[in-house]
């Protein structure tokens, strides 16, 4: 068993150096902190079990496609981002008009995102007195919602704003400690020769579907597209991509460290099947991890609240206030809390944000095809029908 203190030296030294005034105040930094919150979120705590049970060995082939996926998505982004900051007046017609499009899609994916957010927060909240009850959980998770749409509704965001950076270097840490543990329980594994190879369970069509349904544990990277108030383009595409790679290396590591240390038959396939698991690295994880979860999901789930009403406003032109799209992201995540279970949201969302990205990727075709870059265009048409694919045959995890 990995002893405690090395845990919490580690997210101790984690929490100082997010925390140091260089680091703090840089302000490359400081862009790359809102898409790596994002990105980070607590939904890969829910991926590790995921990725153990469907996929055995090859779990960590299945992340590392998951996050090729997502780095090329983020390539169309980025050369959008870049193709407004040049000149947005040479954008054609339909390259405006998709656009529009992809901004109601995502408006529409966050919607998802929240309730996505705030059932895992119910779940592991829930999880803090021992209690496995769906229903609990759901009505947690209710709370939560009214919570937000009171806060939404009496402009309380910008206070709950201004602590991003706070989430972020607790969950950091918080990771850094998980990782540290991990490490020292797989070693102790492989000196008593006990390393285990779990056998895939999914294979083919389902195995590919399910990896559709996974796309928005490794979301987020395109919140950078949008601090176009804050940052210049070339902050932000930069911003994009070190998030993107300090991501990556996080997830890969944790699945590295977790595919081949337990046996898959053992794990219960729930929300909080990572707590159980982690009770056998050292005491003090699970509730590192609970905290880590309470935390970012929360913020998470502010942030795409605030984005959304932002987004479906200036969309409809003001006909729909912040306000309205609050209660409306309420009603929906409502609905999707007590008509769907948690593996199912995830799916609905990773259809939305794919359904997303393939607009996205479709544009930069068309900029790409505008400047004569034919082959650069074909393979964003490519990446455009791929994110179709993605929204059309996700698929979730059995619970």
């Amino acid at each position: 068993m990995a002893p405690d203190p090395a845990i919490l030296g580690a997210a101790v030294l984690a929490a100082g150096a997010m925390w140091a005034r260089p680091v703090r105040n840089a302000r490359g930094w400081r862009a790359t902190i809102t898409p790596l919150a994002s990105i980070i979120g607590s939904g890969f705590l829910v991926l590790g079990p995921i990725l153990l049970i469907s996929f055995g060995a090859c779990a960590p082939l299945v992340m590392a496609g998951l996050c090729l996926a997502a780095w090329l998505f983020g390539a169309a982004i980025r050369l959008n981002i870049a193709e407004l900051a040049a000149g947005p007046d040479l954008r054609s017609r339909p390259e405006e008009r998709l656009e529009a499009i992809a901004s109601a899609l995502l408006g529409f994916a966050y919607m998802i995102s929240v309730a996505y957010y705030l059932n895992l927060f119910g779940a592991f909240g829930l999880s803090l007195i021992a209690a496995d009850s769906p229903t609990g959980a759901r009505l947690l998770t209710s709370a939560v919602f009214m919570l937000i749409l009171v806060l939404g509704w009496t402009r309380g965001f910008r206070m709950l704003e201004s602590l991003e950076y706070v989430s972020v270097s607790l969950k950091l840490a918080i990771i850094a400690g998980l990782l540290v543990g991990m490490a020292l329980f797989l070693a102790d594994r492989l000196a008593a020769g006990a390393l285990i190879l779990n056998p895939p369970r999914l294979s083919g069509t389902a195995a590919l579907t399910l990896a559709f349904g996974l796309i928005v544990t490794v979301q987020g990277f395109e919140t950078a597209r949008y601090l176009g108030r804050e940052y210049d383009a070339r902050t932000r595409i930069r911003a994009m991509r070190r998030a993107q790679w300090i991501s990556g290396a996080i997830y890969m590591a944790y699945i590295l460290l977790l595919a081949y240390a337990f046996p898959a038959g053992a794990i219960v396939p729930d929300e909080t099947a990572i707590i159980e698991m982690m009770e056998a690295v050292a005491p003090v994880l699970p509730l590192l991890l609970v905290a880590a979860a309470l935390a970012s999901q929360f913020s998470a789930a502010v942030a795409d609240t605030g984005s959304s009403g932002g987004l479906l406003c200036e969309l409809t032109r003001g006909r729909l206030s912040p306000r309205q799209v609050y209660a409306l992201l309420t009603a929906v995540g409502l609905v999707l809390t007590w008509r769907a279970d948690l593996f199912e949201i995830i799916a609905y969302a990773s259809r939305a944000f794919a359904a997303y990205y393939a607009v996205q990727a479709l544009i930069a075709a068309l900029a790409s095809r505008r400047r004569g870059r034919t082959g650069r265009g074909l393979a964003f048409l490519a990446l455009a029908l791929l994110g179709g694919a993605i929204a059309l045959f996700g698929e979730a995890a059995a619970a």
